[in-house]
């Protein structure tokens, strides 16, 4: 079904995976090198039209437009006029798709809407009103073009099926684009996907797409990379298709996605009403990629990702065959995951030897496309879920989806079945809309299934669990009134309906500056919108103590800072940081408050002993060695310890948090992702690495750890960083901090973004 190369290979005219390069020469008749060839993929070439360094290892990027949300751009926006923006350079779209329902927390979720608005006239954007779609199904429809770079504030900035390279980023990486600046990275390595075969019918773009994630994340066969989709199977996918697969790419871990364009993708514009933005994309004659995955698309069946995380994939065959192990599994998963915080068990699910479900949903990026939705109604239609504890939501990805929905009759059939049709919302896919009941068990075809993505909450003894599906087969479920089924076991003659895209409804309802700014509109402040607290640079030397040790073998944005209500105080920094680690480490606010007392009695030119009193005997020690680490040099502040964090969404408030409660850096064995690792360092806090193993380190939970000179460290580019972990002697312990460009060293030592644009 699903092959990984080991080495390196090279694709000739798109269609024959060599691996041998004297075999290319054969064909060719030519010596073709590795160099040449890698330059002849589609990354590199769109990559190459964006760089601005001149140097193609290392590149500097501006993207053609930029998109972000309503738990985002706020933030986003106070960073940029803190640091001294204008008008905005090139388009910038703020959707409000994630805090749609102005349901929590008074007035705050309009009150940032209406900032988003007053902001777009302000400076020139463009501003998507609430329930109209979500951010990359208007990106889809609106933003797209062949060729085209998009960077966005959501990890699942996905939009290579259509020709356009795109990238999930934190925050500040936006702002550096709003201000001028550019998007820094090493040259990626290319990872060939090569489809072939056809999808059998029932299998739908989730499979594939759960198939290659359990084949790719936890080897890190694509981390950071750039996915580029190529083989004869393409052309056997509709551009819906297509999309669905690529939006999961995020869930690899990859850096981003590319994917050869044809007529049917032409088609899209054309039904759009964009003829103009498609180009067609191919690799070269001969391409050279870092590594190959091959997809066998007619050896897919319907999957299933179980509980907790996208890649614990399984058929659905599999499940419904070996229910009892595979529970177990997910038990002895879950032991991980929740960290023993509750009673957690899947057995009570499996009635007269069937997996029951309490919920489906379809929804999102990833699931609310107009074929995903035309799909499940052909096969629920003349049926009924039933009147028992299973239900079963629809939220269509826009509104002009919504509309075709029902003028085609698909809505009525979902509706007539039990299912009830929602507007868009990314709700259900991190934790805000459609919680289960405690226990209960949720399919799902949207992009997560993290521990308390459902809107459950440990720390009040609330668990459910999502499981991911494609609408085919969550339809098949629901058909069966909740009883685990595959859509390729119904007999279903799919209809296939041709879409028609109503571009009035957005006309009609989104305000489009078209780039002219209007400096007299006054922006609209709601309460809760705050600015960021000051934020020092880096000192010659640091204290830090260790406030939460996590050994997951992956931790997730999500627990780094909660989504679902917490994202009511996105606008309000301090408010935020009181929920980070909540679910994960819920103690770790206090402690880090308490470490902070020290730093802000530096800042006020008062002693720190006298805020922190367990920091006189540290300091005792460290003066031994140390005699001038003292008064005017030092720096105190909080650091976690976790095997591998920030897998998963790319918000920046994961860092952020940390650094308003006074967090200096992150010490980690690797970084699950390149964004979340960026984050750190634009909010200023040292990426630190550690070769230890991770179940034996020198440090715990509660230790101090001085860092001397770690200024100069960082200001000459030192690859080993020596501290000390301070107990009745100094011990040593290394730390190294990975690449880091001359732009992000000078954010570290300024303490932060804003800090560096401020001069």
């Amino acid at each position: 079904m699903i092959k990984l190369y080991d080495t390196g290979v090279y694709l000739v005219n798109g269609t024959q995976i060599i691996e041998d390069p004297a075999q290319v020469q054969q064909m060719t008749g030519r010596a073709v090198t590795q160099e040449e060839a890698a330059a002849q993929t589609m990354a590199y070439n769109i990559l190459k039209d964006h760089n601005t360094s001149g140097n193609m290892e290392r590149l500097q990027i501006k993207f053609d437009k930029l998109t972000s949300h309503d738990i985002t751009f706020v933030g986003i926006i106070q960073t940029a006029r803190a640091s001294g923006l204008e008008k905005f350079p090139v388009p910038y779209v703020l959707t409000n798709c994630h805090n749609s329902l102005c349901a929590v927390g008074g007035t705050i979720n309009e009150d940032d809407h209406m900032f988003g608005l007053t902001c777009a006239k302000k400076y020139g954007g463009v501003y998507v009103p609430p329930h109209q779609a979500v951010i990359h199904q208007f990106a889809r429809e609106m933003l797209a073009g062949g060729g085209r770079m998009i960077l966005g504030s959501d990890s699942h900035t996905r939009y290579g099926a259509l020709g356009t390279m795109a990238m999930g980023e934190g925050g500040p990486e936006l702002v550096k684009q709003l201000l001028g600046k550019t998007y820094d990275i090493r040259m990626p390595g290319v990872i060939g996907i090569y489809l072939d075969g056809e999808p059998v019918k029932g299998v739908g773009p989730q499979d594939v797409a759960l198939a290659i994630i359990g084949a790719t994340f936890g080897c890190g066969y694509v981390n950071n990379k750039v996915m580029e989709f190529v083989g004869p199977g393409v052309e056997k996918l509709s551009a819906d298709f297509r999309i669905g697969i690529d939006v999961m790419t995020t869930e690899t871990t990859c850096l981003s996605s590319i994917w050869k364009t044809d007529e049917t993708i032409r088609e899209f514009y054309e039904i759009h009403g964009r003829p103009e933005d498609f180009r067609e994309l191919n690799p070269g004659a001969v391409a050279y990629y870092d590594g190959m995955v091959y997809v066998n698309l007619s050896e897919i069946r319907p999957m299933i990702a179980m509980p907790f995380h996208p890649s614990n994939v399984y058929t659905i065959d599999e499940v419904n065959a070996n229910l009892k192990d595979v529970l177990h599994d997910v038990e002895q998963r879950a032991l991980v995951s929740l960290d023993g915080a509750v009673d957690y068990s899947l057995q009570s699910k499996v009635v007269d030897g069937r997996l029951y479900v309490d919920q489906g949903i379809i929804a999102g990026c990833a699931g609310g496309g107009f074929e995903n939705i035309c799909a499940a109604a052909d096969i629920i239609r003349g049926k009924y879920i039933g009147a028992d504890a299973f239900t079963f939501s629809v939220y269509p990805a826009s509104m002009p989806i919504y509309m075709e929905l029902v003028k085609n009759g698909a809505a009525a059939a979902l509706m007539e079945s039990g299912a009830v049709m929602k507007t868009a919302f990314c709700g259900p896919c991190f934790g805000a809309g459609d919680t289960p009941a405690n226990n209960a068990f949720s399919i799902r075809h949207s992009t997560r299934n993290f521990p308390n993505r459902e809107g459950s909450k440990l720390q009040s003894g609330q668990i459910a669990s999502v499981a991911l599906m494609d609408a085919r087969s969550i339809a098949a479920t629901a058909a069966n009134k909740g009883f685990l089924t595959p859509a390729t076991a119904m007999d279903v003659e799919y209809t296939g309906p041709k879409y028609h895209f109503d571009r009035n409804i957005y006309a009609n309802r989104v305000f489009d500056s078209h780039g002219v700014a209007d400096p007299g509109v006054e922006i609209q402040f709601g309460p809760n919108i705050k600015d960021w607290p000051e934020m020092p640079a880096l000192p010659e030397n640091l204290v830090l103590k260790v406030v939460s040790e996590i050994h997951d073998p992956v931790t997730t944005t999500d627990e780094l800072i909660p989504s679902g209500e917490t994202s009511s105080y996105r606008s309000n920094p301090l408010g935020l940081a009181e929920f980070a680690l909540s679910r994960k480490d819920p103690a770790y606010v206090g402690r880090a408050k308490e470490v902070q007392k020290a730093q802000k009695a530096i800042e006020a030119g008062t002693c720190p002993l006298d805020a922190l009193e367990e920091l006189r005997p540290v300091m005792a020690k460290i003066r031994e060695k140390f005699p001038e680490a003292g008064e005017g040099n030092i720096g105190v502040g909080s650091t976690i310890f976790a095997v591998k964090p920030g897998d998963g969404s790319a918000r920046e408030q994961a860092a952020s948090c940390q650094k308003v409660l006074g967090g200096w850096a992150n010490i980690a064995v690797e970084y699950a992702t390149k964004r979340y690792r960026s984050n750190l360092i634009n909010w200023g806090m040292l990426p630190f690495l550690t070769k230890e193993d991770h179940e034996a380190l020198s440090f715990k939970n509660g230790d101090y750890i001085f860092v001397p000179g770690i200024r100069r460290a960082v200001e000459e580019k030192t690859d080993v960083i020596r501290a000390y972990v301070v107990g009745d002697e100094l011990a040593e312990v290394e730390f190294a901090m990975g690449d880091l460009t001359d732009t992000e060293r000078e954010i570290i030592l300024k303490g932060c973004l804003i800090n560096y644009y401020r001069g």
